[in-house]
Order: C-alpha cells, then structure tokens, then sequence
C-alpha cells in the first residue's frame, strides 16, 4: 500500500501506482496533492483492514507527513515503534551506543539553547532538530565563539519552514548537538525483504561545496561508487536489521565513512527513499528499473547487468534550494532555460514555488565523466546567475 501527502507527488510516483494497481491512500485533498481521477484510492477503513492482524504489512510512502496518520492508526503493528526508532534522533543516538559507545551527542531544549554551557562538547559538532527533515535546522559549529552565532540562525531557518511541515516531520521543540564526524557522506535507499534480507536499491555520493557546508545541493551516483559501496553498506544494514527487527521495510539512509573506513550512520529515514520524489525517481530515469516496484515485488537488482554500457556516466540529483541572500518575495523569477544550458543531458527538471517551498526546484541530470566541471560549478554556485530580483 502506498500512502500519499504533500509536499510533493511525482508524475513518476502516480504511474507506477496507476500501471501496478496499488492500493493507495491520500493523507490530503486531491486537488493539493495534484492527483486525477484516473487514480484510484482507497479510504481509512480499507486501508485499515488491508494490514490488519500483520506485524509487518507492506508500506511505502512519498511523505514523512503520513507518520501521523501511520501512530493514529496502525498501533496494532510494529511500524510507530520503529518510525520512533528512526525519526527521533535521540532515541536513536541511545540505539547506537551499543556499537559507538565512544560517541557524543547531548539534547537541548530549545529554550537553552542560548544559554546551554557548550564550553566541553569535542568541537566541531553538528546541530539539529531532534527530529528533522532535510538539512533544516543543521549547522555545523566548530567552537563555543560560533555557538550564539549559529543558534539565532537556526531559530530563524525554522521559523521560516515550520509551517511547511507537521510535528512528526520537523520538530525543532528540542534540539541534538552530536559529534561530527569526518568523511565522505552518502545516502542510499534500501528494503528489507519479508525475511528481514536487506536489498540496496541506489547509492549516492553527497558532495560539499566546502568544509562547511551543510546543504543539498548534489548527490551524485555512479558504477563506480554502487560497487565500492555494496557490499559495506548491505553489511551495514544486516546488522541494523536484525538488531530493530526490520522485515518488508524501505528506508533511506545517509551514512559517513571516517578515514579509517568506518562506516557511522547520520540517519534512517523510515517508509520512503528519498524525500520529495527523488532518489527512486532518478534511479529509474539513471538506470532503468523502478525501485518502488523491486521493494513490492521483494526484487533484488542485478547490478552487473545494470551498470554495464554505464562505466562513464554520472547521475546526480541537483537540489536548487534559495542560497542566492534573497528572501523568496524579493525573487521575480528564476531563468530555469539558462540553468539548463549548462548541463549537457537534464534528464528531468521539477520547478518549484521558491516562496512555498524555499527552493527553486530539482533537477536530474546525467554526465559524461570526463564533464565533472558542470556538476562542480553548480555545487559552488549561488544560483543569483539565474535569478531577477525585485
């Protein structure tokens, strides 16, 4: 069963459910979700009764605001536990320490924010919602100078979006500073079969425009790195399977790998891959095959067979997000043509209400290896080349 919600449902999204059948179930108005009337849904009730008496019934979702909807209505199963589990970074830090009993991370209200005694974390650290979404709220700090600095603009960042998205989703009631720790970041859907197997279904490599950056502009992957990666990571989430009891479950991970080639996860985003439609979506557009699909139909993809003919292509998921020093009502428009000159193979552009949502849109893109420059130059740009202001 697939539950639907805001912010956003892809054209990709509402096929596979149209060409498959599945039960579907819309957590908001039609209208706003832009669904048609060839798409058929079911009610609460039905939705209900599909999934009574299973511990661990079969659910996607495009939205982590469906997380209500899922506590209100599915106790009897296994699945609010688990979301918990995931969603709440405290918990989960604590759910940790049985392998990174070394590792640091305080709550804080966020009332004590300003007046917290930083003066012992291990700079740097990393602050963050206690339960978030995207990189809203996330400020790296790299000593107690910086601490009041980064505060007043995480209170402010939150200010803006709060209203974007429920209590489940972005709760900034309570904050984390954790540990940070050095590496290479990658993100990765996965599922877990019926028998608790879990099947990696994409990798991507996040890139940072520099040490400091804490956004999401780019994540990129390749053959390269889905071979490099593989096997770590499907070891990764056997042991994190079996230690949360996980069975016909999808998630999207994002995990570090420290020098030492250890490997420290940042986070579990339970029901979905990647937010906004993005991850699965581009994995069909890059490599062929729907992993909505693979995860119903507990598929596993053949990954030599998939990557051959692509030794020398990237494919990355672009995120404009609003780092032009605008404020969205200041922007008259976005030069979306001229942004698309720049790549040499967009494979699908999503353009966005920069004062809705606060960013401009995604794109997907492939590239030639040897054409890396056009994904650089857009990781470090401020995107004010393709704006007009007021």
């Amino acid at each position: 069963m697939i539950l639907l919600d805001k912010p956003y449902v892809s054209n990709f999204l509402k096929h596979t459910i149209q060409e498959n059948g599945y039960p579907a179930l819309a957590l908001s108005p039609k209208e706003a979700l832009n669904l048609n009337e060839s798409i058929d849904l079911i009610d609460n009730e039905e939705a209900i009764s599909i999934v009574k008496g299973n511990g661990y019934p079969m659910f996607y979702t495009n939205s982590e605001n469906s997380i209500d909807w899922i506590e209100k209505n599915l106790h009897q199963t296994k699945l609010p536990g688990i979301i918990d589990l995931f969603k709440d970074k405290v918990r989960f830090r604590r759910f940790l320490k049985e392998f990174y009993p070394d590792y640091f991370f305080e709550e804080i209200s966020i009332d004590d924010l300003l007046t917290v005694d930083a003066s012992g974390y291990p700079f740097p650290v990393v602050l963050k919602p206690k339960v978030g979404f995207f990189s809203v709220g996330v400020h790296k700090i790299n000593s107690v100078k910086e601490w009041n600095e980064k505060v007043r603009k995480v209170e402010a960042e939150i200010e803006k979006v709060n209203t974007l998205y429920p209590a489940s989703v972005l709760n900034a009631g309570s904050f984390i500073a954790e540990q940070y720790v050095e590496g290479d970041e990658y993100a990765f859907d996965a599922y877990f079969n019926s028998n608790g197997e879990p099947v990696i279904l994409n990798i991507f490599k996040h890139f940072f425009s520099n040490e400091d950056d804490v956004g999401d502009r780019v994540y990129l992957s390749s053959g390269e790195i889905i071979n490099e990666k593989l096997k770590p990571f499907t070891e990764f989430l056997a042991q994190l399977g079996s230690s949360a009891d996980l069975k016909n479950f999808p998630l999207h991970a994002e995990v570090r790998i420290t020098k030492d080639g250890t490997l420290f996860p940042i986070e579990i985003n339970p029901m979905r891959f990647g937010g906004w439609c993005t991850t699965a979506d581009s994995t069909y557009f890059s490599y062929g095959f729907n992993p909505i699909e693979y995860f119903f139909n507990q598929q596993k993809p053949d990954w030599k067979t998939i990557l051959s003919g692509r030794e020398n292509k990237l494919y990355s998921i672009i995120l404009l997000d609003n780092t032009t020093g605008y404020e969205p009502e200041d922007i008259r428009s976005f030069d979306y043509d001229k942004l698309l000159q720049n790549f040499e193979h967009p494979l699908e552009l999503r353009k966005m209400n920069v004062a809705v949502y606060h960013m401009f849109g995604f794109l997907f893109c492939e590239t030639e290896r040897s054409n890396f420059k056009e994904i650089e130059d857009i990781l470090r740009s401020d995107l004010t080349e393709f704006i007009e202001v007021e």
